[in-house]
């Protein structure tokens, strides 16, 4: 695919991508309250699949059962481990409270039905799920686009992953920030921050370097890739980026290097050129907080 990665323009579909990302809290509160607790809440996100977005396994009252977004289709589906499939189609004007309704539904007629907290986390959208009926966009096109991305960047970031033997999370979506990400972690834990909620603790406990795509929002304006390195150390913002058009930005506490979506996508060698950007973040990460790189490198790391 790479040489011919669509188009992703934020502010032609940012209606129907902000609808899918509160789609996707739905679900991924489901999914929550669906698995057991994992290191840095690894249980939680989403991972790219055959047909769209997939939560895997999870169980309730005794029945496995997982839950997709099929957007070859386009339609959520719940399958369970006694035979039952049910679904329903994404229409344009499906309002985040019908898909809300429709989703418990055909969770209860699975027999997998579980109560969630029914308000959006972490966006600007703060009407209970159960009473948004502002966002109902759907364009089938921009978000078989946004897919067809994702399982393009997940297999490059796959990859990436390959190339470090320490300890690295899966290539996953978190549908709170609705970023795909991946990250690594040097061994050692990160410093007490007094103060500070405990989902951000578990989080952060140890020091990391992330990677990650995001579709654009208010912040930053369009489809770019991040990386950051928590706790920030010292001269990070000073460290070189590759290609041109990566650079540093100041996001919240912290600072992200970022390269925007079309640099890669309009590249004569997007995979190259993405690969670059990831090693070029990760190295600067490295030298400032003091990694052991060496040491870290995995044998299927390229020169």
């Amino acid at each position: 695919m790479s040489g011919l990665l669509p188009a992703l323009p934020y502010d032609e579909w940012r209606q129907t991508k902000d609808t899918l990302h509160l789609w996707a809290q739905i679900v991924g509160k489901v999914r929550l309250a669906s698995t057991p607790p994992d290191n840095h809440w690894w249980n939680v996100p989403l991972y790219v699949d055959v047909r769209g977005l997939t939560t895997r396994r999870m169980h309730q009252h005794g029945i496995a059962f997982s839950v997709d977004f099929d957007f070859i289709d386009h339609r959520l589906v719940v399958r369970n481990d006694r035979g039952k499939v049910e679904s329903f189609a994404f229409v344009d004007g499906l309002s985040v409270a019908e898909f809300d309704r429709q989703f418990h539904e055909l969770l209860g007629r699975a027999g997998v039905d579980v109560a969630i907290r029914e308000r959006p986390f972490g966006v600007p959208m703060t009407t209970p799920f159960t009473e948004d009926a502002e966002h109902a966009s759907y364009q089938a096109d921009y978000v078989e686009r946004f897919w067809r991305i994702l399982g393009w960047i997940d297999e490059v970031f796959t990859e990436f992953s390959g190339w470090f033997c320490g300890k690295s999370s899966p290539v996953h979506l978190f549908w709170h920030s609705f970023d795909l990400a991946v990250t690594r972690f040097s061994g050692r834990p990160a410093p007490f921050v007094a103060g500070r909620d405990p989902v951000t603790d578990e989080a952060y406990s140890h020091e990391l370097i992330s990677f990650g795509f995001w579709a654009g929002d208010d912040s930053i304006g369009e489809a770019a890739f991040y990386s950051y390195t928590a706790p920030e150390p010292a001269g990070l913002r000073e460290q070189a980026l590759h290609p041109a058009a990566a650079h540093w930005v100041e996001q919240g506490t912290g600072s992200l290097a970022l390269l925007p979506y079309d640099a890669v996508r309009t590249s004569s060698d997007p995979k190259a050129t993405l690969l670059g950007f990831l090693e070029s973040a990760y190295r600067a990460g490295v030298r400032t907080a003091g990694w052991d790189e060496e040491a870290l490198k995995s044998s299927f790391c390229p020169a």
